[in-house]
């Protein structure tokens, strides 16, 4: 059974990690997917990957979906715009929008105070990982007032407020939790579900490449980061997704930010591979308690 078969759905964001995940598992359930985003065969927006939104399209189709691409610049109004309304003419209506547009990694400079950050590349970055979520919403949610139904997912990085160890790095993924929670106060009439969601430590392609290994072996990162215990592949997140797609009483969570961890619990689905990783349980028990137990010292 396919429980999204003909659920229309866009991920901004989809050419790799955490957005390839999730248009992936919409497909598993049978949705059909505009997979967004700059990245196009042979001419990828981030040096070095070879990810491409068709590439992802394919993918979502292999699984068992629709997988539509459209090259999208989420910064650029006038592409946006353009985007939603194909899909209007397409489609008729979306059901399904999920924020996922970053751009960040090249921009982030840590171990630096905030007055020592690169004002431009800040800009840059809001512009990236806040506006365009802002123009993409501000396009995508009108297609799904008329049905008075449907679910807006920001993709952010951590279920608290605590700082994330850089200003603009802090600034980007708190206010996309805080996008979602005032979104919500204007579509609760709407019945319009708005909400965040937040993997754990993910085995991206990048971090992958990063440490030398592949998903068939990623264990042995282990010996270099012991974070890769409670690791999870892109494809959990998109589980979460699915399973909140599917979820009756998903008005219930508006305005609120969740885990993957936890959600897994509440929905009862887990990794691709057949785990259930619990990024938070790992964090406060081996990294937290670490480092309070230093501080001590």
């Amino acid at each position: 059974m396919k429980p999204l078969n003909g659920k229309v759905a866009v991920v901004a964001g989809a050419t790799r990690g955490a957005g390839r995940g999730i248009a992936c598992m919409l497909g598993q359930a049978g949705a059909t997917v505009y997979c967004t985003g700059r990245s196009i065969s042979n001419n990828s927006a981030m040096n070095n990957r070879p990810e491409s939104i068709e590439e992802t399209a394919e993918m979502v189709s292999d699984y068992g979906g629709v997988g539509l691409w459209a090259q999208v610049d989420h910064t650029k109004e006038k592409q946006v715009k353009l985007l939603f309304e194909r899909i209007k003419n397409e489609q008729g209506c979306l059901d399904i929008l999920v924020n996922d547009i970053w751009g960040g990694d090249e921009l982030t400079e840590w171990n630096k105070p905030f007055w020592e950050l690169s004002l431009s590349k800040e800009r840059l970055m809001f512009d990236r990982a806040i506006y365009s979520h802002i123009i993409t919403s501000r396009y995508g949610v009108p297609l799904m007032l008329k049905k008075k139904q449907g679910i807006v997912i920001e993709v952010t990085d951590g279920d608290h407020y605590e700082y994330r160890g850089n200003l603009s790095y802090d600034l980007s993924k708190n206010s996309t939790i805080r996008l979602a929670y005032a979104m919500s106060h204007d579509l609760q009439k709407f019945n319009i579900c708005s909400l965040a969601i937040t993997p754990g430590y993910l085995r991206s392609e990048a971090i992958l490449d990063g440490f030398g290994v592949s998903e068939s072996n990623w264990r042995d990162a282990i010996q270099q980061s012991q974070e890769f215990e409670a690791s999870e592949t892109p494809f959990y997140i998109g589980r979460a997704v699915a399973a909140l797609s599917l979820d009756p009483n998903i008005l219930q969570k508006s305005g609120k930010v969740f885990s993957t961890w936890n959600l897994s619990k509440e929905y009862g689905f887990s990794d691709i591979d057949g785990s259930q990783p619990d990024w938070g349980k790992y964090f406060k028990e081996k990294i937290l308690k670490k480092s309070e137990y230093s501080e001590m010292k």
